[in-house]
């Protein structure tokens, strides 16, 4: 068992490609099962993942993956006490951030667009990574194993 302490939040648009065993992706979700990273995530956000994976796959499967989720040690969930209100363009999008910040995650990984305005915030400050910029910084090939 490896154990880090390397905290992501991982948007659902993400969250949707990490899972299928033949995905370019999936070493995310097998470091996360490893323990090799640390899933943040709030009510909002697996009610989110529920829905999604059901709609996508079926009820079966996204029960399977949340129930992972919610027995899997390096899973951490987190309550939100405090709402920022970054993203206006979709407020639902706001879930991630509050994790992110709630739970002190080094990493935020999406590729929605909404998130962008992220990136000129300079308070808080929030790592925000696109797909490919998170398997960059971290992925198989890279060297790098924390920021």
């Amino acid at each position: 068992m490896n154990t880090t302490d390397i905290r992501v939040v991982i948007d659902t648009n993400v969250f949707i490609t990490i899972i299928g065993r033949r995905s370019p992706n999936r070493w995310i979700f097998d470091k996360i099962i490893s323990g090799e990273l640390r899933l943040c995530v709030s009510n909002e956000i697996l009610l989110e993942y529920e829905e999604l994976f059901a709609y996508k796959t079926n009820k079966e499967v996204s029960r399977n993956v949340i129930d992972f989720l919610l027995v899997s040690p390096y899973i951490l969930k987190t309550d939100i006490f405090f709402n920022w209100h970054l993203i206006s363009e979709d407020p639902d999008d706001n879930k991630f951030i509050d994790c992110y910040l709630a739970s002190d995650a080094e990493y935020l990984v999406s590729n929605d667009h909404h998130f962008s305005k992220i990136r000129e915030i300079d308070f808080p400050k929030i790592n925000l990574y696109s797909l490919n910029e998170f398997d960059l910084e971290l992925g198989p090939k890279s060297n790098n194993t924390h920021p």
